[in-house]
């Protein structure tokens, strides 16, 4: 009696331990696939650590990463290969999706250029009376025509792709921006490079 309790006992631990796992083996996957439009990564695609970041482009806290954070973490760890990154998609309203639509439109080659753009002149654009108007005036700087603007912001295929992106991401457990997944380890908010190191240095090390 007492071994086939514990048997029973046994297989319904593993069973609830099955279970558990389950979601997080889908929000793994979640955040192992692309989006519909592919990923942009920066770095050697052979680096030990791997950082996805999931940002949106009216993201205060998200410019001043990008501002204050990323040109260090890119200068000491993705232009020297210990690591690779890529920013998707996790717009908070609107005109971030907007945003993120036009820096799609174009092709993947203009996807970095046109995020870090909008990130530096956020406060120019995504904080006026006139955003749209804003956005429009800005992305004309990139090559894009009023025509062009109007044409990116009516694809359905773009819209679509930037909302599954977002989609993918919260099942993953993103609910704030910037949120980093650095070797599938979630760290939320705007990491200083103080922080990046931290984190950094025993996954390089091992």
């Amino acid at each position: 009696m007492t071994n086939r309790r514990q048997l029973l006992t046994g297989a319904a631990g593993i069973a609830a331990a099955t279970l558990l796992s389950q979601p997080a083996a889908r929000a793994q996957s979640d955040l192992t696939t692309a989006g519909p439009l592919g990923d942009v990564w920066l770095g050697d695609a052979n680096a030990k650590v791997t950082i996805i970041e999931y940002a949106s482009l009216t993201c205060g806290h998200c410019a001043n990463f990008h501002k204050d954070t990323w040109p260090a973490l890119k200068a000491k760890y993705i232009d020297s290969g210990k690591a690779r990154f890529t920013l998707r998609e996790f717009p908070l309203d609107p005109l971030a999706t907007a945003g993120f639509m036009l820096s799609r439109c174009n092709g993947n080659d203009k996807y970095v250029a046109m995020t870090d753009m909008l990130f530096e002149q956020q406060k120019v654009w995504a904080f006026t009376d006139k955003p749209v108007d804003a956005l429009s005036a800005m992305v004309k700087q990139a090559g894009f025509t009023q025509e062009s603007f109007e044409a990116c912001l009516k694809r359905q295929d773009i819209y679509d792709a930037v909302t599954a992106v977002k989609d993918r991401g919260a099942k993953a457990g993103v609910n704030s921006t910037p949120t980093f997944f650095i070797n599938g380890q979630k760290h939320s908010g705007a990491l200083s490079i103080a922080e990046f190191d931290r984190i950094l240095a025993p996954l390089l090390a091992g």
